[in-house]
């Protein structure tokens, strides 16, 4: 419950990308903090995103949070070994649901904003590296910083995350926990299914 908690209202926070950034090879840590800055902006100055419009906040987070993140990845990551048993259509049909789920949380967070603000730690990375993870800290009136990691991998020109952890608990870690048990008991066409109609309730 902490972490879906934590998720909601922090990991929106970094996934509401720029186009422009897309475009151009940027350094991980910039990337971060220019779509974080970016987020933060559009939410303050968007009178019906502070009012709750879902529907907008959903077209807000659907838009923007693709083209930073590697979604191929971590739809196999979370699936673990049931990913390498999966058919293509499984597969498929796994990434479909699964990614509404991240825009519903994204959407979710992007609704609870308060005047958080963000402090970035010094990026720790050699010329060479593919893979660099970003440290943050958010920042909340009345309240302690919560530690907020970025795991980032290079994709041609571009950085495109692959994981966010929260106060030590990886988002791809406590997704696999979840489908792991529900795959036990219903198998993954149950796990689909499952996925399915909380889409649809939502």
């Amino acid at each position: 419950m902490l972490m879906k908690k934590m998720l909601q209202l922090f990991v929106g926070l970094f996934m509401a990308s720029s186009v422009q950034a897309a475009l151009a090879e940027v350094a991980p840590d910039e990337l971060v903090k220019n779509t974080a800055n970016e987020v933060l902006t559009i939410i303050k100055q968007d009178k019906d995103i502070r009012a709750g419009d879902i529907a907008k906040i959903t077209a807000l987070a659907e838009e923007k949070i693709l083209p930073n993140f590697n979604f191929d990845r971590v739809s196999r990551m979370v699936l673990g070994k049931h990913w390498r048993t999966a058919t293509p259509e499984q597969k498929e049909a796994f990434k479909i649901q699964f990614r509404d789920l991240l825009i519903r949380t994204y959407a979710s967070a992007l609704s609870k904003y308060q005047n958080q603000t963000i402090e970035f730690k010094p990026l720790r990375m050699q010329p060479s590296d593919k893979e660099v993870i970003v440290r943050s800290e958010i920042l909340q009136p009345g309240g302690q910083p919560i530690a907020v990691d970025y795991s980032l991998e290079k994709a041609g020109d571009t950085w495109k995350v692959y994981d966010i952890v929260i106060e030590g608990v990886s988002l791809v870690t406590n997704y696999r926990g979840q489908f792991s048990e529900e795959v036990k008991r219903s198998g993954l066409e149950g796990l689909i299914q499952k996925l399915s109609e909380k889409n649809k309730a939502s």
